[in-house]
């Protein structure tokens, strides 16, 4: 399933995908959004997947869309005047819907420059561990488009509607301390220690039971959209659900013999 450009592996409950072009800082190519599809829902379907994590190589996260290829596409529209085809950032747009939608956790490691595209995928993940040399830029503006993976509808949500307005609409840098203190990311962390911190992360989050975390994630977000009334029954109804699994009787069991609990997702 690896291609040149994107890397997958499992290694047991944590499968990554790292995007693998760094002489390009990782920008997006039509290919690579193919790939990366295949990969996300190997990892969904994958009972012993848990958690995914989605990386970088290099100095980059990832910066969006391939400029260049969007260029080049232009030129050749221009040229034969044929209508306006869908670029590569609006193919983006169902790679963040797989991303948002999946129902184990998604980490994103942020290993460097995050911008466009690319920081509208972190957005699309649950967490964010960003690297202290991380920085973050809404850069469409500077294209002269808007965000067109996402970032109209995360960012608001993440920083607040005033500090979204800024990002999107000036294209500035945002470092990372900047952003963890706005909320953009979880976490910083010490560069050379990113892989060590995403992985302790993603391993916790693995050990736990994945019924609840699933539940617990399809609340979390449907709880954005709804009101408070409908939100309880909805967590009575998963509650009561849970209440039956094995995993919330190895958790009685385990509490009362004094170990840790050894859950099967059952």
């Amino acid at each position: 399933m690896d291609s040149e450009h994107v890397i997958y592996r499992k290694d047991e409950s944590i499968a990554t995908i790292t995007l693998n072009r760094p002489q390009k800082l990782n920008a997006f190519t039509s290919e690579m959004y193919q790939g990366m599809l295949q990969m996300i829902e190997d990892a969904a379907s994958d009972d012993a997947v848990r958690v995914l994590v989605l990386t970088g190589t290099g100095r980059a996260f990832c910066v969006g869309a391939d400029v260049k290829r969007l260029e080049q596409g232009l030129t050749r529209r221009d040229a034969s005047r044929a209508p306006m085809e869908p670029s590569a950032d609006a193919v983006g747009r169902i790679l963040t819907l797989p991303l948002q939608r999946m129902e184990k956790p998604v980490i994103a490691s942020i290993n460097g420059i995050a911008a466009g595209g690319g920081l509208d995928a972190a957005c699309a993940c649950d967490i964010r561990i960003a690297s202290e040399k991380a920085t973050f830029s809404s850069v469409f503006v500077r294209r002269g488009i808007v965000p067109t993976m996402g970032g109209t509808y995360f960012l608001p949500r993440l920083v607040g509607i005033d500090r979204a307005c800024e990002m999107i609409w000036t294209g500035d840098l945002v470092d990372a301390q900047e952003a963890a203190r706005t909320g953009l990311v979880t976490r910083v962390v010490p560069h050379d220690e990113l892989e060590a911190a995403t992985e302790e992360l993603a391993l916790k989050i693995a050990s736990g039971p994945p019924l609840a975390i699933k539940e617990a994630k399809r609340l979390i977000y449907g709880g954005l959209n709804t009101d408070l009334e409908s939100a309880l029954r909805d967590v009575i109804k998963a509650y009561t659900a849970l209440g039956m699994s094995e995993d919330h009787r190895e958790a009685l069991r385990a509490f009362l013999e004094k170990r840790e609990p050894v859950f099967k997702g059952r």
